[in-house]
C-alpha cells in the first residue's frame, strides 16, 4: 500500500496507535495542541533539528528503522548537551504520496523504540506530501533542574577541554558509505549515532562541568562556539584526540583532518576545572563512557592546534556549516 491510498489522517492514526501512554501527556495526538504536565521545581528545554533526504541522509545508504532513530537521536543528543532529560518530542514529515506504507511503519518503528530507551514520549506533530523527497523535522523537549542547566558560555580560563567517545568515526563511515561499504563500527557511528543523555545528566547533576555542546559539527567547530559564547580561547593537543582502532586504519597517516572537522559523532564536548579530571573520568565510567582531556581554555581569542611533534597545526577546514562554501 502507498501512502496515498491511506491518506493524511489514515496515517496520524496509524502511528498513534504505536505510541505508547505517559502519565505527563495530559492530551496527546488527535487533539490541536498537547497538553502536558511539567516536572515541578523543572525547567523545560526545547530543541529543533531538519533532516533533508539528499542533504542529512540517502535512502540508498540506510534503511528506515534506522534513519527513524537517528532522526530522534539528533534531538536527543541536544537535550542531553543542556544536562537534561528526555521528556517529549514532536515529529514533521513531509512524504512523496508514492512512499511505500511500510516505509513510515519501519521509520515510527525505530523513532519509537529509541524514544523508549531515553523516556520520551510523541505527542504530535505534522504531515504533509512533499514533491521533493523525504523531510523530517523533530522538536525535542527536555527537563531539568534551573541551576543545573549547561550552557556553552561558562568556560573560564584554566579548564580543562574533555570529550566523550571518539571522534572522526561518523565522518569516515560517512566516507565509506560513498565508498560502497554499507557495514561496519564506522557506518553504524554514522547511520545510527549514540545520543550521550546518561553522560549529560550526570555531569550536570555532578555540578562538574562548566560549559557543554555536543559534537555535531565537528571538534573545532564545536569547540569555537564554546569559546565564542564564553569570551575565551583554547589549546587543543592532538595526539590527545581519542580516536578509534578503526577510524586510524581508515584515515592513515594524517588522522587529524576528519576527528576536528567531521561532526556527527553526537559525543559530549566540555569543560571542567582544573583537577577535576578524575571525578569526571569516574563519573562517565559509571555510565561506560570513556572521556579524554584535549586541551585547556585559555585567556583570549581562537583555538591553537598542537600537532604531537609540537609543531602548529593548521586543518583543511574548521568544521561542517549549511551555508559555508563547498
Amino acid at each position: 500500500m502507498k501512502l496515498a491510498e491511506l491518506g493524511e489522517f489514515g496515517l496520524i492514526d496509524r502511528i498513534k496507535a504505536n505510541v505508547a501512554a505517559s502519565p505527563s501527556v495530559l492530551l496527546g495526538i488527535g487533539d490541536d495542541a498537547a497538553a502536558l504536565s511539567p516536572t515541578p521545581g523543572q525547567v523545560t528545554l526545547i530543541t529543533s533539528d531538519m533532516l533533508l533526504e539528499g542533504v542529512h541522509f540517502d535512502l540508498s545508504f540506510c534503511d528506515p528503522f534506522t534513519l527513524g532513530r537517528k532522526s530522534l537521536s539528533v534531538n536527543l543528543s541536544d537535550v542531553a548537551a543542556m544536562g537534561a532529560r528526555p521528556r517529549h518530542f514532536l515529529l514533521g514529515v513531509a512524504l512523496p504520496k508514492d512512499v511505500p506504507l511500510e516505509f513510515m511503519d519501519g521509520f515510527m518503528a525505530g523513532m519509537l523504540e529509541q524514544a523508549g530507551r531515553y523516556g520520551a514520549t510523541l505527542v504530535g506533530g505534522d504531515t504533509c506530501a512533499s514533491k521533493g523527497g523525504v523531510a523530517i523535522s523533530v522538536t525535542a523537549l527536555g527537563e531539568q533542574r534551573p541551576e543545573l542547566v549547561l550552557k556553552r558560555s561558562g568556560a573560564r580560563p584554566g579548564d580543562v577541554v574533555c570529550v566523550t567517545g571518539t571522534v572522526g568515526d561518523a565522518a569516515a563511515g560517512l566516507k565509506q558509505l560513498f565508498g560502497g561499504v554499507r557495514e561496519g563500527f564506522l557506518v553504524r557511528r554514522q547511520l545510527d549515532p549514540t545520543p550521550r543523555v546518561e553522560a549529560g545528566v550526570a555531569l550536570a547533576e555532578a555540578g562538574l562541568v562548566t560549559a557543554m555542546i555536543d559534537v555535531s559539527d565537528g571538534v573545532l567547530q564545536d569547540l569555537g562556539h564554546i569559546c565564542e559564547m564564553s569570551g575565551v580561547g583554547a589549546r587543543l593537543e592532538l595526539a590527545r584526540l581519542p580516536l578509534s582502532d578503526a577510524y586510524r586504519a581508515e584515515c592513515g597517516a594524517d588522522p587529524y583532518p576528519l576527528a576536528l572537522s567531521g561532526g556527527e559523532d553526537y559525543e559530549l564536548l566540555f569543560c571542567i576545572p582544573a583537577g577535576r579530571e578524575p571525578d569526571v573520568a569516574a563519573l562517565c565510567a559509571s555510565v561506560g563512557l570513556p572521556v579524554s582531556v584535549i586541551g585547556e581554555i585559555k585567556a583570549g581569542t581562537g583555538i591553537e592546534l598542537v600537532a604531537p611533534d609540537g609543531s602548529s597545526y593548521t586543518p583543511p577546514r574548521r568544521g561542517f556549516d549549511h551555508f559555508g562554501a563547498d
